[in-house]
């Protein structure tokens, strides 16, 4: 069997250049059904792309790589597509898109965007050995029968190895590997800390917004506590940046200076213990869990200004540093991939064989959570289908 192009992975990537590379194309993934991430994204919702999607919102050892593939397919470009299909939307926070009602629609209008071009989806199907003599010849195993096929172009979509249990194996890494391109060493991204003491089992499902800080990166989002350690968005984006221990700087307070805050509660109601003043400010599981490190107990009159400083120069920068991450297990992305330098910007085709393209997660572009991932895929497999089409 001979097709124009072979695309694995049967994902957003994989899906979105098979619906614009034109006739003669076949997906193929081992999974029972498309888009399994899509579906399970958003809360099951879809936070289908992000309107503030550009290069300073995602993670790559070439932060110029991804300008081209966004400025040609943009944000409003999918938008356009998921309007035409009649899918109602809403922006959630941050510029972040959600739809009104299922994931589910998002995977029908890439099935039908297949569909009207006639690309052609095989589902448990297995990819063996790869090789290449001017056309592709792959050996794919379908139903129990093995077959052979031809393509004059492969597009590598599958993926990194985040959530292993729906089928992650870093496979794009051996392909590309086997045709000499660069990795660049990958790690758990958009992931939750851990932390081995289990320190924060007693404030398991508390949750309050903070600003969080690791490396170069600040995020002033929701933060929440688990029986294992830290997660919410600002844990979640922040862990992008995180490099194995180093300490996490958080704010506990982002919007009220907690120093000026007590002070001024000082003059009034002094004969109240600072731990009630702050409760007014800070979860009280919080509070107590904060009071057995700190002395919260003291009347407020009792403390200088030099002692609130101390104390809320604590609160506002408090110093923690994880054990590890919970890892791929529940990363929703991959850091690291595909070298970029061994890409074309333009086309996501690989320098050394302008046949074969590698689209999506597997490439060392890595976006934000808030529907910045999606958005890089829908570009990158766009900018993949055009030079193919």
């Amino acid at each position: 069997m001979h097709v124009k192009t072979l695309i694995l992975g049967a994902g957003a990537a994989g899906m979105f250049c098979a619906a614009n590379a034109g006739p003669g194309t076949l997906v193929v993934d081992h999974a029972k059904a498309p888009g399994e991430k899509i579906r399970i994204s958003g809360g099951g919702r879809c936070n289908f792309t992000n309107i503030y999607t550009g290069p300073e919102n995602l993670l790559s050892s070439n932060p110029h790589f991804a300008k081209s593939a966004l400025s040609r397919y943009a944000p409003w470009d999918f938008i356009a597509l998921v309007d035409q299909y009649g899918i109602k939307w809403h922006e959630k926070t941050l510029g972040q898109l959600f739809c009104d009602t299922s994931a589910r629609e998002i995977v029908a209008m890439l099935r039908s965007e297949m569909d009207k071009v006639q690309a052609q989806l095989w589902l448990k199907t297995d990819v063996g050995q790869i090789r290449y003599d001017g056309l592709f010849h792959i050996t794919l195993t379908r139903d129990g029968t093995a077959r052979q096929v031809t393509a004059d172009n492969l597009v590598v979509a599958t993926g990194g190895k985040s959530i292993p249990k729906m089928g992650a194996t870093g496979a794009a890494y051996d392909i590309a590997r086997q045709f000499g391109l660069n990795i660049i060493e990958t790690r758990a991204g958009l992931v939750p800390f851990t932390f081995t003491d289990e320190r924060f089992k007693s404030l398991a499902g508390v949750a309050t917004d903070v600003a969080a800080t690791a490396g170069s990166a600040r995020f002033k989002e929701a933060m929440l506590f688990t029986h294992r350690g830290l997660s919410g968005p600002a844990m979640l984006q922040t862990s992008s940046y995180w490099t194995e221990g180093a300490a996490l700087d958080i704010d506990l307070s982002p919007e009220v200076d907690l120093f000026a805050a007590l002070r001024q509660a000082r003059q009034t109601e002094g004969r109240k213990s600072i731990k009630t003043h702050l409760a007014r400010h800070l979860p009280t599981r919080l509070v107590d869990f904060l009071a057995n490190t700190q002395d919260l107990a003291a009347n407020l009159a009792d403390q200088s200004d030099a002692t609130l400083q101390t104390l809320c120069d604590t609160l506002h920068h408090w110093q923690l540093t994880p054990s590890g991450t919970e890892g791929y297990r529940t990363a929703e992305v991959t850091l690291g991939g595909v070298d970029t330098d061994d890409l074309n910007s333009k086309t996501m085709a690989a320098k050394t064989n302008p046949q074969l393209y590698f689209v999506g997660e597997c490439v060392d572009v890595t976006g934000w959570l808030g529907g910045y991932n999606f958005q890089w895929a829908w570009a990158s497999a766009y900018a993949a289908a055009e030079a193919i089409r």
